[in-house]
């Protein structure tokens, strides 16, 4: 399919549910931002890139859950990295998606052929539900619409209610 390359600090720093995360311990902003993306790809052929500014003296990559994890090293940004990756790919013939919220890494990887999405587009990715549960989600809606079902409303409220079951009256005749 292609790449997914992500600019891992400018998606934590944009993004509330990062940021809260930050706030108490940036490892653990980081840790959830590459649980996030394991989850949402893990089944699909991407390959899911994320890229953090580093500092050290080389570039370190590792893998952890099908993620490629890329520290720079301390002489470049983790925008360049993104830039060349994004390069890379297109000499490859892959496609590539990138999620910043930087303009100038955007510009860049729209001039390789790439798709440059927001950090905003990323978590709303990462927050959505599977697509079968999302259809599901969707035909029962549409259900409820047209049949004009509250799903407020319990099940008892849609029933009628019971006759009574006391003795009847007899009438009167009249002499």
């Amino acid at each position: 399919m292609g790449d997914i390359l992500v600019d891992g600090y400018n998606v934590i720093k944009n993004n509330a549910m990062f940021l809260a995360m930050e706030v108490k311990n940036f490892s653990v902003a980081r840790d959830l931002l590459i649980k996030q993306l394991h989850n949402r790809y893990r089944e699909t052929a991407y390959r899911v890139i994320v890229v953090f500014d580093g500092d050290g003296a080389c570039e370190n990559v590792h893998h952890e859950d099908h993620i490629r994890i890329i520290y720079s090293r301390y002489d470049e940004t983790a925008d360049n990295v993104i830039k060349r990756l994004a390069a890379e790919a297109r000499l490859s013939g892959r496609e590539v998606t990138m999620y910043s919220d930087d303009e100038e890494v955007r510009h860049a990887v729209a001039e390789q052929g790439g798709s440059p999405l927001s950090t905003r587009e990323l978590t709303t990715r990462l927050n959505a539900a599977p697509r079968d549960v999302a259809i599901r989600v969707a035909h029962r809606q549409t259900v409820r619409r047209i049949y004009g079902l509250d799903p407020s409303r319990k099940d008892e409220d849609y029933r009628e209610p019971p006759h009574p079951q006391g003795k009847k009256k007899k009438k009167r005749r009249s002499k």
